[in-house]
């Protein structure tokens, strides 16, 4: 190993015979600088690495003692040894307190401060591997959770079969921390709202402080414990013990419940813990399973801590109640009595405690129901009224929570109880349908993509179109074609063949053929006999 060591004396001569005095490849030192006051010293130190420094204490501009105390702080694996003229017992003692390995009385024999160099390289080398010791310890520490935590999630994925002899086997394979005598106490987190849009990247990042923040507030809390992503937006805290440990329970809820609200204040999320049992590590896989599907029928409630129980299983379903009056208010109320109905629905199941996961599903169904047949009754497609963006992401969360399913009921009725009013104002829809033909005249206009403007059934549109107007959609749009060329043709100079391409026809002579029929003479005469410019083919 080689070393750099930097000398530090306000006298020239006295650098000068110690660098005399030494042989510097003997020592392996590769590096030899000097200077001649505190300010150059520190200069150097922050600018090369410093292995040893032999310093004189008594200088004009600073002494010894201050600039180690600024080496502690600043550089504390320098190495340092005092070479001074001065024998008082203080100087020596605050030397040995500021972390001087050396103490050595000018004029110093060439052997002994030999002696002192390969001392302090001694210090350095040891240091040196206790460092990389360290290192290497911390990266062992890393890598061992994380073989750890593929134990674990090897046994909840059923990759490790959930029978002790297997559980043994990888245990002693990977040197896992886990005795005979080890109980375990799972809980469960599960983030059930981001209270603001986040991209994936940024969730990710508020999950990785999730489990940070989990680790500090639960695991310390306890003592031993791992804590890692199931998947997204759910993590596992595992405490660990001895059999017959008290778990301390109350102590363990009130960290949870520093965490919920940690969460809701720094990480912008709804969420909430369940508590499994102590169990043995065969048995975190079954126990696991039943925290899941709490929380999957944890539909009602957020921010809330749940001991567990085990609710067993029933076959009896609850029994849903018709949403009669949701469809009688669909047809004859306002949006806000139907939403209003819907409030009171929900509400008086999660009251009841009869709400979860199956029944907000069945809920769901049954709505959906009673809005399409009320779509239906006006004409208006479903498929087209919710194929925007907006309705395809509230609509795939409805099923996550009441707080969920009741937004998509805000957005379904809303939408649907405008789109109806506007069907029932037939003079609305018929404008519009004129609008947009107007606008797009020079299109291939079929009877589909006109109803699906006013989100309207084709046959059903057609009906109140002509009803209204007289015409037919494909009359009426025909019709609007040949009247706008009879004005190009007349008012302007433009080729016969643009005007064609104008009124919405790509082939010139089934235009001229159209044209003729409906105006009695070909688009050359008529031009002819009603232009007011110059005629252009």
């Amino acid at each position: 190993m080689t070393y750099q060591m930097l000398l530090v004396d306000d006298e020239i001569h006295a650098i000068e015979g110690v660098k005399s005095d030494l042989d510097l490849n003997k020592l392996g030192i590769t590096g030899l600088f000097t200077a001649y006051n505190i300010r150059q010293a520190k200069e150097i130190l922050d600018k090369e690495i410093i292995d040893i420094l032999l310093c004189d204490i008594e200088m004009p501009q600073g002494s010894g003692l201050e600039l180690l105390s600024w080496v502690r702080e600043h550089h504390p694996d320098t190495a340092t040894i005092f070479l001074t003229s001065h024998a008082d017992f203080k100087y020596a003692k605050e030397a040995l307190q500021l972390g001087s390995l050396d103490y050595l009385l000018k004029p110093v024999l060439a052997g002994d401060l030999e002696n002192a160099i390969r001392r302090a390289q001694g210090v350095i080398d040891r240091n040196s591997e206790i460092s990389r010791n360290s290192k290497s310890h911390q990266l062992w520490l890393k890598h061992h959770s994380l073989i750890i935590e593929r134990f674990w999630l090897d046994i909840i994925n059923h990759s490790t079969p959930s029978h002790p002899a297997a559980i043994r086997e990888q245990v002693e394979r990977h040197h896992i921390p886990v005795s005979e005598d080890s109980r375990f106490l799972p809980i469960l987190i599960s983030v059930q709202r981001w209270k603001k849009t986040l991209k994936r990247r940024d969730e990710k990042i508020l999950e990785y402080a999730l489990k940070n923040s989990a680790e500090e507030l639960i695991i310390d809390s306890h003592g031993t414990g791992i804590c890692f992503h199931l998947e997204r937006g759910m993590l596992l805290v595992i405490l660990v013990a001895s059999c017959g440990t008290d778990w301390k329970y109350a102590q363990a809820t009130e960290a949870c419940n520093q965490f919920i609200d940690s969460c809701n204040r720094y990480f912008y999320c709804d969420l909430s813990c369940y508590f499994g049992e102590p169990a043995e590590a065969h048995e975190i896989a079954d126990m696991l399973t039943k925290l899941r599907t709490r929380d999957r029928n944890n539909v009602a409630f957020v921010n809330q801590i749940y001991p567990y129980h085990d609710t067993g299983h029933t076959d009896q379903p609850i029994k849903l109640p018709t949403l009669s009056s949701v469809s009688s208010l669909l047809k004859s109320g306002t949006k806000e009595s139907v939403i209003q109905e819907v409030e009171k629905f929900l509400g008086d199941l999660v009251r009841n405690q009869e709400m979860d996961a199956e029944v907000l599903h069945q809920f769901y169904q049954d709505f959906m129901q009673a809005l399409y047949s009320f779509l239906n009754l006006r004409g208006v497609q479903a498929h087209q009224l919710f194929g925007d963006d907006e309705s395809r992401r509230v609509s795939e969360t409805a099923g996550r929570s009441v707080t969920d399913m009741l937004a998509w009921v805000h957005h379904a009725v809303n939408k649907a109880m405008i789109q109806a009013e506007a069907v029932k104002e037939t003079d609305t829809v018929v404008q519009t349908i004129r609008r947009y033909i107007a606008l797009n005249i020079d299109q291939d206009l079929s009877r589909e993509m006109i109803a699906d403007q006013v989100f309207m059934n084709p046959d059903y549109l057609s009906r109140i179109f002509k009803k209204e107007t007289g015409y037919s959609i494909s009359d009426y749009v025909l019709l609007e074609r040949i009247k706008l060329a009879k004005e190009l043709l007349s008012q302007t100079n433009i080729s016969i063949s643009a005007i064609a391409s104008s009124a919405g026809y790509t082939n010139f002579s089934h235009f001229t053929k159209i044209f003729k029929k409906y105006a009695g003479i070909g688009p050359t005469e008529y031009r002819s006999q009603f232009g007011h410019g110059t005629n252009v083919h």
